[in-house]
């Protein structure tokens, strides 16, 4: 079995959303990317979605895009990110989810050789970028929330590696620490992969190993509309 993992597919949702309007670089792309995903991923592999999946509102609009990714090879497990408005609630969204597709919300799952947790993340305060009271209570909360899904890893671990996935970045380029990864560190985390940057933004994320985790920016823009190989074992 092989780990990969894409995030922010941004599918239209029966919305008029071309994603050219972001750069030429997006064009036809989600047929870009399930090219390189059924010419990498067997039916056995794991593939890794850190969010912002669609731009519908509701599940009804999202329903064809999720069955879009859900008829491609593999089995996908996703978190919210913060686009997907149409995530109205863990149990809605399980109990529509086609067969082979997963989601996780400040929670976790074992997967043969390794345990997969995930939530969505937040901003993350600088001393050049304090955040204002509001964004500090949601960064707050986002915390507790990942401590909850490492909890729910760490109970089912019994010594396998954990893998988080994020949706914000739990840290930029050049940064050392945050709440993020100074959770994860104490959890012993072994993987973390996150999204939500694109363009001119990815070359502040960080890819490389900190505090005994490797980190991956895995925003579809970001590895040329591919599939990412995992590997960690």
């Amino acid at each position: 079995m092989n780990l990969f993992a894409i995030g922010d597919l941004h599918l239209p949702g029966g919305q008029d959303k071309p994603m050219e309007v972001f750069g030429p670089q997006w064009d036809r792309h989600f047929s870009r990317i399930s090219e390189n995903w059924r010419e990498q991923v067997r039916p056995e592999d794991l593939v890794l979605i850190p969010g912002d999946i669609s731009w519908a509102m509701t599940m009804a609009d999202a329903m064809p895009d999720l069955e879009a990714i859900g008829a491609l090879p593999g089995r996908k497990v996703m978190i919210r990110g913060n686009h997907d408005y149409w995530w109205s609630g863990i149990g809605k969204v399980r109990a529509a989810l086609p067969a082979d597709m997963f989601a996780l919300q400040q929670d976790a799952m074992e997967w043969e050789d390794f345990v997969v947790c995930g939530t969505r993340g937040w901003m993350i305060p600088t001393e050049e970028a304090p955040l204002d009271p509001r964004e500090e209570k949601i960064y707050r909360r986002e915390l507790v929330r990942l401590d909850l899904a490492l909890d729910a890893a760490k109970r089912l671990a019994k010594g396998r590696p954990i893998v988080v996935m994020l949706h914000y970045p739990p840290l930029y380029l050049g940064q050392r620490s945050s709440g993020f990864t100074e959770r994860m560190e104490r959890a012993g985390v072994r993987i973390c992969v996150y999204g939500h940057l694109h363009g001119g933004g990815i070359a502040a994320g960080f890819n490389g190993e900190q505090g005994g985790i490797r980190y991956w920016l895995t925003s579809c823009d970001s590895q040329d509309f591919k599939l990412r190989k995992i590997n960690f074992l």
